[in-house]
């Protein structure tokens, strides 16, 4: 028994449109991953720097157009919980990355299917 010609076709086009889709979406997902790496490398950098200047030293944040003294330790801790936010952040888009890739090669492999099955149920 083989399926019609038209639900076949109608089947291979939406498989493959998902195949794009999430093409697309890995794309995305990647770039955000470099991006929060590179702020996560950025942050660690100004920690670095913070951890090198004697703990008296007059340590200032931009709040709008104006700069505002700001304790060191202050400084550090939002540094910190920046960084693990952004690791948090990664580690999400981490596993929306493996079910892109995923649900990317499943559509991958059923148009193959159904490409070598000929249309054969």
């Amino acid at each position: 028994m083989s399926i019609p010609n038209e639900a076949l076709q109608k089947l291979v086009q939406e498989i493959e449109s998902r195949a794009i889709v999430s093409q697309q979406q890995l794309g995305l997902v990647k770039a955000q991953i470099g991006s929060k790496q590179r702020d996560i490398r950025l942050l660690e950098l100004t920690s670095t720097e913070l951890g090198a200047l004697p703990k008296d030293t007059n340590v200032y944040e931009g709040v709008g157009k104006m700069f505002v003294a700001t304790p060191i330790s202050t400084v550090g801790k939002r540094l910190e919980s920046e960084t693990t936010e952004l690791k948090t952040d990664i580690t999400d888009l981490e596993k929306k990355l493996h079910y892109l890739e995923t649900t990317h090669k499943n559509s991958v492999d059923n148009i193959d299917q159904i490409l070598k099955s000929g249309g054969k149920a």
